[in-house]
């Protein structure tokens, strides 16, 4: 295939044709100048050919690099499908013995076995949330993560997460806030990935602020959007991690963060959940003064669902409450 222009010199034409005098052209002469201008067709024709050919063959080299990244995709998401579904019956024995063993059903513990004993189930746990966190993920880049909407009250949602974090906030130099959605309309869209994404900012806020706050807040936004935001008075990230903190497996390098472990995929999980939800996620940070994590989606989810007035008044509280407030999930971390 070349790449030079195509390029078509104009047969000469002998001058009594051009000072319009035809005695001057024989038969002869018109059939080499028709045999020229056919010769110059046949090389633009064949030169286009090839171009032609060469197009093909491109177009065809792409398409097989598609068909073999869509192949690679898929057979990762397949394998962490898999290794995820495997991992579950070994965790969940680990966690059902550890259990038994702190209940003391075989038994009393001495204080060291105790630890120890603690130890295995925290770890047992954040291996739970990894996997979990590896399903969903494996679940979206396969398609198959499904969308449940529904409208619900964004004051179910608040209390529904605070008693979620209620048990598990044991640091008495850290206060964790929730302020009241005051004068904001109802949500429709998945309550249940909307509190997953909220769970994890409020996780990482409380594994990384020693001592201070973490408010959690909504405001509306132009009317038709509503941004939720995790704000902490923790250590606060560097500029330059900034732009790679929602890649998967990304970690920030710190002393707290090396000896607090995490999977580094529930910020990754968290941006894909809010791009399913119509939304984005952002971050504003200042090292040493702390970090606001921020999720922004539509208040209504574009999938063609009921229109509000079609739902109970805000007083049915029990119709209103979003799934985040009947499930029992635990705090995921990331």
């Amino acid at each position: 295939m070349t790449d030079q222009p195509l390029s078509h010199t104009p047969t000469a034409v002998p001058a009594a044709a051009a000072d319009g005098d035809g005695d001057g052209l024989d038969a002869t002469t018109l059939r080499a100048l028709l045999d020229q201008s056919r010769a110059e067709a046949e090389a633009l024709r064949a030169e286009l050919e090839e171009t032609n050919r060469g197009v093909v063959a491109l177009y065809a080299e792409l398409d097989e690099q598609a068909t073999q990244l869509k192949e690679a995709t898929e057979l990762k998401s397949r394998f962490l499908s898999y290794m995820s579904h495997e991992f579950r019956t070994p965790i969940g024995a680990i966690r059902s013995i550890t259990r038994l063993l702190l209940d003391r059903v075989d038994g009393p513990l001495t204080p060291e076995q105790e630890v120890q004993v603690r130890f295995v189930q925290g770890t047992a746990e954040e291996f739970s949330d990894m996997v979990d966190d590896l399903l969903d993920l494996a679940r979206i880049e396969a398609g198959r993560l499904d969308i449940s909407a529904e409208w619900f009250e964004m004051v179910d949602l608040f209390s529904a997460l605070r008693g979620m974090f209620k048990p598990v906030l044991d640091n008495h130099q850290l206060n964790l806030v929730f302020e009241e959605p005051v004068g904001l309309p109802r949500l429709y869209t998945d309550d249940r990935k909307l509190s997953q994404i909220l769970r994890n900012f409020i996780s990482n806020a409380l594994k990384f602020t020693p001592q201070g706050e973490v408010r959690v807040s909504v405001r509306l936004e132009d009317g038709e959007r509503v941004s939720f935001a995790v704000a902490d008075t923790g250590i606060g990230i560097a500029p330059e991690h900034l732009g790679s903190l929602f890649n998967d497996f990304s970690q920030v390098g710190s002393p707290i963060q090396k000896r607090l472990r995490g999977s580094g995929l529930g910020l990754a999980l968290s941006r894909q959940l809010a791009t399913l939800l119509g939304g984005h996620v952002s971050v504003n940070s200042t090292l040493g003064a702390g970090s606001e994590f921020a999720v922004t989606v539509p208040v209504r989810l574009q999938d063609g669902g009921p229109a509000e007035s079609a739902e109970p008044s805000a007083g049915s509280s029990s119709a209103s409450a979003p799934a985040a407030a009947r499930q029992t999930d635990q705090p995921a971390s990331a």
